[in-house]
């Protein structure tokens, strides 16, 4: 059980990170002259800007909300780890390797531990119910025993 709430822990605040970094952050400084002249530095037309934004702020809210899950929630996953890796390959190409370089795989490293997280979780959370569909079959079978065994 200890453990269980470790990994709840570990992953809410990898999650909260990453939907700090990759959602909130873009969606309130994505309309900035830094932001605008950042993605026109690394030589994206400003529409991938606005795109990007969109679609980091949908899958930090697929991250975060709980009712997501399977999918959704994967392809998520999978979307922020591909933007990333992007991020790390277009800076080194434009501007040589740099801090600017390493800070999104940085972030990719905080992804992967919300994601083993997140996959530890729903495995405690798929036993827990084994567990408990078979403590309900159990407690039907002895509502269907006799009690008495002569009368059965």
């Amino acid at each position: 059980m200890k453990a269980a709430k470790t990994t709840s822990i570990v992953y809410w605040v990898s999650t909260g990170i990453i939907f700090l970094f990759e959602g909130v952050m873009p969606a309130l400084t994505s309309h900035t002259e830094l932001a605008v002249e950042g993605i026109r530095h690394l030589g994206y037309p400003d529409y991938f800007r606005v795109m990007l934004t969109v679609f980091k702020v949908v899958g930090a809210l697929a991250l975060v909300l709980p009712f997501i899950r399977g999918r959704f929630k994967e392809w998520a996953y999978a979307g922020f780890g591909i933007n990333m890796l992007s991020a790390s390959v277009s800076h080194s190409m434009v501007d040589g390797v740099n801090v600017q370089t390493f800070f999104p795989l940085f972030i990719f490293g905080i992804l992967v531990v919300s994601y083993l997280s997140y996959h530890k979780l729903a495995k405690v959370r798929y036993v827990r119910n084994v567990e408990h569909e078979q403590q309900k079959q159990a407690i039907v079978r002895a509502d269907y025993l006799p009690s008495n065994p002569v009368e059965a």
